[in-house]
């Protein structure tokens, strides 16, 4: 298998599932236009996180790493018109570009987006969550479980993306600080007797990775 191939089954799974969408395709637009990197997550991820939010029947969600809204618009699309988000992002320029995009999505009134290191917001933000999201600095993954562990209820669910790492996650030798972090990260969920937790391994147009679900029991 290659990365040509995984392109076409992304287009694919694009053409068949995730049509052209005039908000999030101008979303991306803006990131691009912006010099923001590209790394929001892929037209089928961000149609997955809608579903699980969806499913889930969230209606209070929280995103750790917001960059240019992308993945934000998708998951407040989920929230009944009463539902809250709060957003996290260390870049104001970041900020500045996803608060546009939301306003454009027409989500302005139901966002909040915090600029800042997360780790300096967080403990400002009054829970329960029912949805966290975490898709930041990878070095930061085992200090943000724990926050969305703490803002969290029994029936919530904790989604971190990018934890496989081209399979890097799998060496224990790896001097990668980003690996290092979320293999410290999974070891503390392993070991969390509050959570039941798995690891989904992908692959597409974003490449070879994956993201770890959990779910709080109690």
């Amino acid at each position: 298998m290659s990365q040509d191939v995984w392109n076409r089954v992304d287009d694919y799974i694009n053409a068949t599932f995730v049509p052209s969408d005039r908000a999030l395709d101008d979303a991306l637009a803006a990131i691009a236009d912006a010099g923001l990197p590209q790394i929001s997550v892929s037209p089928a991820q961000g149609k997955l996180l809608h579903l699980l939010a969806r499913m889930h029947g969230a209606r209070s969600i929280l995103e750790i790493g917001t960059l240019g809204g992308y993945s934000t618009i998708w998951l407040a699309r989920a929230l009944p018109p009463d539902g809250r988000l709060v957003t996290l992002e260390a870049s104001r320029k970041h900020a500045q570009v996803a608060e546009s995009n939301l306003d454009a999505a027409g989500f302005g009134e139901i966002v909040e987006v915090k600029v800042g290191p997360a780790l300096d917001t967080l403990p400002t933000l009054d829970g329960p969550f029912d949805l966290v999201f975490v898709d930041a600095d990878k070095v930061n993954n085992p200090q943000y479980f724990r926050w969305g562990l703490r803002l969290a209820r029994p029936g919530s669910v904790i989604i971190v993306d990018n934890v496989v790492r081209d399979g890097a996650v799998a060496d224990p030798g790896t001097s990668d600080p980003a690996v290092v972090a979320t293999r410290e990260m999974h070891e503390l969920i392993a070991a969390e007797p509050r959570v039941e937790a798995t690891t989904v391994q992908t692959v597409g147009a974003k490449g070879y990775d994956g993201f770890t679900l959990a779910l709080v029991t109690s």
